[in-house]
């Protein structure tokens, strides 16, 4: 399989045994909304202010799985989509403030249910495109007739401004197959450092306002 072909397709039969392993990450995820909806609930019924402005989810289809295998040159098969996949299934919280990312991310980690097995902080350390985002990925086993089966769900949490910019990137990406020309690179990591000003100096914003209501 050509890594850089535009359109890789799993073998038939490989592809109906992934469909089949989809049910168990679909069912992860589940677990994982559950718990980030009970969060929302919590904030929006019992505190002053909700720090979560979106969740989101979902369980990456075959033919995307194809593509990123296919791009890191790995096989497409199911064994290789297990061992080397840990975003198959994925959930992502918007917070309003920056500061807002660290309390949601102990909070899930503090979650009975699931297991803790790869942290990143990019916000303190942006990746060298200027991306910034908290990624946790919790090993979750749905029970029931899983029995013990479990697997991975990615959770990434960020602000407004981190998830546009991050939308942007991957829409240039995608269109330049992963090779984005220089000056459009150099262009999004400047724009990535005006977001994260911006969103220092709305969170002072807030921080003023909240002072002057005390």
């Amino acid at each position: 399989m050509n890594p850089h072909d535009a359109h890789p397709r799993f073998e038939p039969e490989e592809a109906a045994r992934l469909r089949q392993n989809l049910v168990l990450y679909s069912c992860a995820l589940t677990v994982i909304e559950t718990q980030l909806s009970n969060l929302n609930r919590y904030y929006s019924a019992l505190s002053e202010s909700n720090p979560i402005e979106l969740i989101k989810t979902r369980v990456k289809s075959v033919d995307s799985i194809a593509q990123k295998l296919s791009l890191r040159g790995l096989p497409l098969t199911v064994g290789s989509t297990i061992e080397n996949l840990s975003d198959i299934a994925g959930a992502r919280v918007i917070c309003s403030y920056s500061e807002n990312v660290n309390e949601i991310a102990s909070l899930i980690k503090a979650e009975s249910g699931h297991e803790v097995i790869a942290e990143k902080d990019y916000i303190i350390s942006p990746k060298p495109s200027g991306y910034r985002s908290y990624h946790l990925v919790v090993r979750v086993t749905p029970g029931g007739l899983f029995s013990d089966q479990s697997c991975p769900v990615e959770i990434q949490i960020r602000t407004a401004a981190m998830d546009f910019w991050a939308t942007l990137e991957h829409k240039v990406r995608y269109k330049y197959s992963g090779e984005i020309p220089e000056h459009l690179s150099q262009e999004l990591q400047a724009c990535a450092e005006k977001i994260h000003e911006l969103d220092e100096r709305m969170y002072l914003i807030h921080e003023l306002v909240e002072l002057i209501n005390q």
